[in-house]
């Protein structure tokens, strides 16, 4: 007989955003008296750019073509080097030198970060920011490294409360060291960003203990202020102490079309192996590389043309997220977040639950939001509203929700 995983009977409920869409279907089935405005789920509305889909028609035909038609990637890091020069090339801009052997192309960094766990032991101590992508805590749930689900956390994991009194960035452990540490910024869902003092802090900390750092910074190209770094990289002894995660999901409007890297120095060892040989070996068992039209449209959105194009989706985006942050401030909520991230984190007026003021905005307002307490403990108290909307239909839900408070 064939025995499961016990870990997935321990996961509780479903993954958030299917328990959101079962509620959103259910109020849909009702009739609500005004359309829906989905601020929820963080997907794109944007086109591609234009550099974007030229490049993927061009890769298209090359592949109906005997002479330029590509099978297997057999390149290094199973990703072809016009891409990983490319994404060389943009880190280099930023003063960080990474070889184009450190980079793994993938379909996403959900995926990679939920893979990563592949190459470390069960039995290694998570901790995790809280509130938190669910992905960092129901991938190692189902590794076996959280524990045991008292009905609000895992027994096993460590938890960092990231809450308005600290700026939503965590303090150090004090009581029990982990070995993987997950930290994202630009933040999923709070939407702040870490300064390079704040990350220099936890470098220093990984590489005292032997601890890993795995920074997610899918959100990196939301960056607007100066002095915040795009990447871990960025901080003096990072490469001994960190892997990180990148995405053209929301860059570049890829959420749809799919393709990321993850970005491991070979100055990363652990136990005396490299960490760097390990994915590697890993993804070459386990992955047969992304589509070659896909990494041409990911070169291509990383060309100068297209880089100008996609940042014109961007600031969209971040202008959707300034007309929320303004308009439900003047509406007497406090908002944090959407300067640096499309992401805005709203504090839940009178101290309402989260899947509370979900409900009351989406039976109200016909608005949906994702609740806070569906990312953690301190999620609890907190909507997340994404700016990835249309502006008109941005604009339009920020005057339903004000007018119901």
């Amino acid at each position: 007989m064939a025995h499961i995983n016990q870990n997935f009977l321990k996961l509780p409920g479903g993954y958030l955003f299917p328990e959101i869409g079962r509620r959103v279907r259910a109020f849909s089935a009702q009739n609500p008296p005004m359309p829906l405005i989905r601020l929820g789920i963080g997907d794109v509305t944007q086109p591609l750019a234009p550099a974007v889909v030229d490049a993927m028609v061009k890769a298209s035909k090359e592949m109906g073509v005997k002479e330029t038609f590509r099978g297997y990637c057999e390149e290094t890091c199973y990703a072809y080097d016009f891409l990983r020069f490319a994404i060389q090339d943009a880190y280099r801009e930023r003063g960080v030198a990474i070889a184009d052997d450190e980079i793994f192309v993938s379909d996403g960094a959900k995926s990679d970060c939920g893979n990563i766990g592949d190459i470390f032991s069960a039995d290694n101590v998570v901790a995790v920011c809280d509130p938190v992508y669910p992905v960092y805590v129901d991938t190692n749930a189902m590794a076996g490294r959280a524990g045991d689900h008292d009905g609000e956390k895992w027994d096993s994991l460590i938890y960092l409360p990231c809450t308005a009194e600290n700026g939503f960035f965590p303090d150090l452990p004090t009581n029990k060291v982990p070995d993987l540490i997950y930290i994202c910024s630009p933040n999923n869902p709070t939407g702040t960003a870490a300064t390079k003092e704040q990350l220099k802090v936890w470098v220093d900390y990984a590489n005292a203990h032997g601890s890993i750092i795995l920074f997610d910074s899918a959100y990196e190209a939301f960056i607007s202020e100066e002095g915040v770094p795009h990447s871990i990289f960025e901080v003096e002894g990072a490469k001994t102490c960190a892997i990180e995660f990148r995405s053209f999901s929301k860059s570049a409007g890829f959420t749809g079309t799919r393709c990321a890297y993850t970005v491991i120095p070979k100055a990363l060892e652990r136990e005396g192996a490299s960490l760097n040989a390990l994915w590697n070996r890993r993804q070459g068992t386990k992955f047969n590389g992304v589509p070659y039209v896909i990494q041409r449209a990911a070169e291509a959105a990383l060309s100068p043309e297209g880089r100008v194009q996609t940042k014109a989706a961007i600031n969209y985006y971040l202008n959707n997220a300034k007309v929320i942050r303004e308009g439900l401030t003047a509406a007497g909520l406090t908002v944090y977040g959407g300067v640096n991230a499309p992401y805005l984190w709203v504090k839940t007026p009178d101290s309402i639950p989260s899947w509370d003021f979900f409900d009351l905005l989406l039976k109200k307002a016909c608005v949906v939001t994702t609740p806070g307490a569906g990312f953690g403990p301190s999620g609890e108290g907190y909507i997340r509203v994404t700016a990835f909307g249309d502006a008109e239909a941005t604009k339009e839900a920020v005057r339903r929700i004000a007018s119901i408070l």
